[in-house]
């Protein structure tokens, strides 16, 4: 794309910058005369939906972002939380949705790239990864395809470049056919005391350019990730940027070590947007301009132009303003290292954005005002119609439980993820406690005993259902993940990925979850400190279904009393904690089994959820329970069968629906509850503890044997159960379409 900056600008080069005329003729009014075509491109990078949440803004500022522990909340690279002895962790969660459904491969691998970058430019060494992964119907003619070049992008990326993928959550939809769903979540550690920001301070210092050379990779990637896909997504490819893992650890030691010297007054990931985005960011948010002379940037292809610099996304880079006289130190650093380094500026005190090419003079613009005068929308929106409760009894019995059972924990979402997450290493760096497949992934955090819990939820048929109620239901799903292996839940990122908001109907979902995560982060104590919106996730006017994925952080205050969710021996007694109903509407069950989408979610008790979690934990960290399981899709028979296949033992249950149908009871998805065992001579104090913190606990059966074993019901067998569920994923990866 060489284009000069002489181009005249039409009403058409306009629209292909995915600027809309309104806000064409709001850059005329900012900047008094008509844009040069790089001013132009900087215009639609730093105002496109990506950068600017331009629809999501006045929404996200409900959202609850402090409390105790927050050091930096949602604003800067990551968000930054205190976990104690003079610790930090920093974790944030973005997209790399279209950019993946175009080139999966590459696609998923920059997704991980730059999330790791958002980490460490922060000043932390990346412990851990997750993703959350959404993929259309098994019967869509690219969902393997999909499947097996994300996968491979994620596994290739963070494998090569060394951190353990320890966690995440994969579901498949038709509604994601022509668009997936790639979020990918970076965790790090650091001294609360070396932190850095983007925040640039100091008048007539150096803007250094970091990593690796700019090429023609990536241009306007943020702003095709802005937009719908429509016919001819395919041409799109060349806005995906290509990955170099092996870049990437280099730039994380070099970045390390020239913040370990004392170099650094600000820092910045040049992520969407590239140079564009990180170096107004760095300059707006320290009430400076700066000055690019772009001939001196390092560069891989030929008589690029001002315009293909600015907006390139080429991977593995960083903008740095520079201490005075730290030139000499920092350029050896880099140069160890075999990274580019590069003085290309210097900031001011104008509050101007000047961008100069071989002395010519390229872009003029206010700093300022390319963020904050970004355009910001109330959009419109309707709420989503309530559905009315589903009657039990009018969803069919299946056959026998054990045939249900069987096609659950066999079925594209609820089977075994094995397939995915061993292509992942999830032990290097071996401080990895609980690896994939588990509650939460438990990381230790250094030699320990401190330890993380991570987890990635959400559960987009509730969202869309009710979108109050789902993006309730997503907070607290993950909040009782983090609870289910002894955590202290601490705050969460957030990726709200959702179709295009110019649709009332899709606003509403956007404003509906989000109402619904603001109410449960304010009742379960758990803020919001980074995150990322993805909107117009859309082909050809069908939108996804809406989903806020959740990616928690909790403590653990020794990893060696972290619970798992394997029945550990024969003999011990089964019980739910919380009140079961029978909730079949959105279930699992429902969809799978009687292939029906239809009726109201269930609700979300937010201090039911409280009590039960603060009891789990509790139970936990006093020793009384053997095994715990948070309780959600599938209901009762699916957490126990999963406890029984982790172990290889069975159980005998008992059936005590209390006035439900058999298959509401072991089937429903009501929420706040946990599956826990624990010793006969336990039983009494944890009863008398539940009674207490006014939480149900009802026995539901023994551990033992190698069969589930149901009142008036065919045994059925562990082994077969695990073999259905580990088989489906990789039976059907290797079958062709």
């Amino acid at each position: 794309m060489n284009i000069s900056n002489t181009v005249k600008i039409t009403p058409e080069l306009v629209a292909e910058h995915g600027l809309k005329p309104d806000e064409y003729e709001r850059i005329l009014k900012l900047i008094g005369r008509e844009p040069s075509i790089t001013e132009l491109g900087i215009f639609s990078a730093m105002w496109n939906e990506h950068c600017s949440y331009k629809s999501s803004k006045v929404h996200l500022k409900t959202l609850p972002v402090t409390g105790k522990i927050v050091i930096q909340g949602p604003g800067e690279n990551a968000g930054v939380i205190d976990i104690g002895d003079g610790q930090a962790c920093i974790f944030k969660m973005e997209s790399h949705n279209h950019p993946s459904y175009i080139e999966p491969y590459q696609g998923a691998t920059t997704g991980v790239g730059g999330i790791l970058r958002d980490v460490f430019t922060m000043g932390a060494r990346p412990i851990a990864c997750l993703n959350a992964l959404r993929f259309g119907s098994p019967d869509h003619p690219k969902t393997r395809h999909l499947v097996s070049g994300v996968v491979a992008g994620i596994g290739g990326y963070g494998n090569s470049f060394g951190v353990p993928t320890v966690g995440g959550s994969v579901g498949f939809h038709s509604r994601y056919d022509g668009n997936i769903l790639v979020n990918a979540m970076a965790v790090g550690i650091a001294d609360t005391d070396k932190i850095f920001y983007a925040k640039a301070t100091g008048v007539g210092l150096p803007v250094v350019y970091l990593g690796s050379k700019t090429g023609r990779d990536g241009i306007h990637g943020a702003t095709m990730a802005s937009a719908e896909f429509g016919e001819g997504a395919e041409e799109k490819r060349p806005t995906v940027q290509v990955g170099d893992p092996f870049a990437e650890k280099l730039l994380l030691e070099a970045c390390l070590e020239i913040m370990a010297k004392g170099c650094v007054v600000a820092i910045q990931d040049m992520g969407a947007a590239g140079l564009t985005c990180s170096a107004v960011e760095m300059g707006a948010k320290g009430d400076l301009g700066i000055t690019l002379d772009l001939e001196k940037v390092p560069v891989r292809e030929e008589a690029m132009t001002a315009y293909e610099m600015m907006l390139s996304e080429s991977q593995e880079r960083m903008l740095m303003v520079l201490k005075p006289g730290k030139e000499a130190e920092a350029e050896a650093i880099f140069t160890k290292w075999g990274l580019d380094f590069a003085i290309v500026g210097h900031t001011t005190d104008t509050l101007r954005f000047l961008i100069r090419h071989n002395g010519e003079e390229m872009a003029d613009l206010p700093i300022k005002e390319l963020g904050d005068q970004a355009p910001e929308y109330n959009r419109p929106f309707t709420e989503t119609p309530k559905l009315p409760v589903l009657d039990a009894s009018n969803v069919p019995a299946p056959k026998s439980l054990g045939d249900a059972l069987e096609k659950l924990v066999a079925s594209p979402d609820l089977c075994s993820k094995r397939w995915i997450w061993e292509q992942y290493d999830h032990l290097i760096l071996n401080n990895t406690v609980q690896r994939p497949g588990g509650d939460a992934a438990v990381v230790r955090v250094h030699d320990g005993p401190k330890a993380l819990a991570l987890s990635t939820d959400v559960t987009p048929r509730y969202c869309e259902a009710d979108p109050f109620e789902g993006g309730k239901q997503a907070v607290a799903e993950c909040w009782r993940n983090l609870t289910a292996v002894g955590a202290t839940p601490l705050a969460i990122t957030d990726n709200l990925n959702f179709g295009n908001p110019e649709k009332p109907e899709i606003m509403g979902q956007f404003v509906g979850c989000i109402r619904g995560i603001k109410e449960a982060c304010l009742a379960l104590n758990f803020p919001v400190v980074s995150g990322n919106v993805s909107l117009y996730n859309e082909t050809q006017g069908r939108g996804i279904l809406p989903t806020p994925t959740i990616g928690g952080v909790g403590l653990l205050k020794d990893f060696q009393n972290s619970a798992t969710l394997a029945f550990k021996s024969s003999g011990e007694a089964i019980l739910v904690l919380g009140d079961t109903r029978g909730w079949l509407g959105q279930s699992a069950y429902l969809a799978t089994i009687v292939g029906r989408e239809e009726g109201a979610p269930p609700p979300v008790d937010l201090a039911a959820e409280k009590r039960a979690g603060d009891l789990v934990r509790d139970l936990i960290a006093k020793g009384r329970v053997t095994a715990v399981h948070d309780c959600s899709d599938g209901g009762l028979l699916v957490a126990i069968a999963e406890m029984a296949m982790a172990s290889g033992i069975g159980a005998a249950l008992e059936l005590s629906p209390g006035g439900i149908s058999p298959h509401a009871f072991w089937f429903g998805e009501d929420q706040a509850r946990y599956v826990v065992t624990a010793p006969a001579l336990a039983l009494p104090e944890i009863e008398a503890a539940a009674k207490t913190a006014g939480v149900s606990a009802m026995r539901l059966g023994l551990t033992g044997g190698e069969q589930l074993i149901l009142p008036a019901e065919r045994p059925i067998s562990v082994a077969e159960l695990k073999k259905r569920h580990e088989s489906w994923l990789p039976d059907y990866m290797a079958a062709r379409n």
